[in-house]
């Protein structure tokens, strides 16, 4: 009969069973959102759950927060429960895959359904934003940021989505090993690019007018990145496409 591991077994597993960060991983997602989904990947694996399963768990939180962020008005409370929805989806969000290593079980089609639900919150979570802001009756300039938001956010989210599929193609390593002392600089630098420092600002929706320029101060962050990123990674892969 075999013995069911502890949940202090499943977490060293997992702690052996992680891949590389990524070179552009911010703080937040690397230092904090992946050991809160270690901690969920654990529990889920004691539960017999599958990385799809655990997609859904993270989909449902997300979705939640997203339609009460455009729902609901825009209060203390409001943004404390968006919060944690958000941030409960991301962790879960880093647990699936973390329940796929530990298993064996990742496949395309998981990797597949995993970005299909970040590319739809991605949008999602700005569109539900400019839904509450016009019930609220703010003014235009700051639906315009959001929209700006909009855009930026799904265009990085493809822009490294499609890149580090292009390195895997041509055998190019995209993970952080081997930064060095500049790895933890790097991942503080972009931290305004996180979506999980995204997820925290809205923790300041009771404060709508502080919110909103914290908001537009991460947008402008979200743009700058990717200004600097897209021609850079254009160059590398036009050096390893030869054209």
């Amino acid at each position: 009969m075999t013995t069911r591991p502890t949940y202090r077994q499943v977490l060293d597993d997992l702690a052996g069973a992680q891949k590389g960060a990524a070179r552009s991983a911010p703080a937040y997602s690397r230092f904090v959102n992946r050991r809160l989904g270690r901690l969920l990947a654990a529990w889920a694996f004691r539960a017999g759950m599958t990385p799809n399963a655990v997609t859904a768990i993270s989909a449902a939180f997300t979705f939640a927060g997203i339609g009460l962020l455009a729902l609901a008005p825009l209060r203390a409370w409001t943004g404390v429960a968006v919060t944690v929805l958000l941030v409960l989806g991301y962790a879960f969000d880093s647990a699936d895959g973390q329940v796929a290593r530990l298993t064996g079980t990742g496949s395309s089609a998981g990797e597949w359904l995993d970005h299909i639900v970040d590319a739809t919150k991605i949008s999602a979570l700005p569109l539900a934003l400019l839904v509450g802001l016009y019930r609220a009756e703010i003014a235009d300039p700051w639906l315009v940021v959001v929209l700006v938001n909009a855009v930026a956010g799904a265009v990085l989210f493809f822009g490294m989505i499609l890149t580090e599929q292009m390195r895997r193609a041509y055998g190019v390593r995209s993970q952080a090993a081997g930064e060095g002392r500049w790895r933890h600089a790097r991942a503080l630098l972009v931290l305004p690019t996180d979506y999980g420092v995204l997820c925290l600002s809205f923790l300041l929706l009771g404060a709508l007018d502080v919110f909103l320029v914290v908001y537009a101060l991460l947008t402008l962050a979200t743009v700058g990145f990717l200004s600097l990123a897209a021609p850079k990674w254009y160059r590398e892969l036009r050096a390893l496409g030869g054209r």
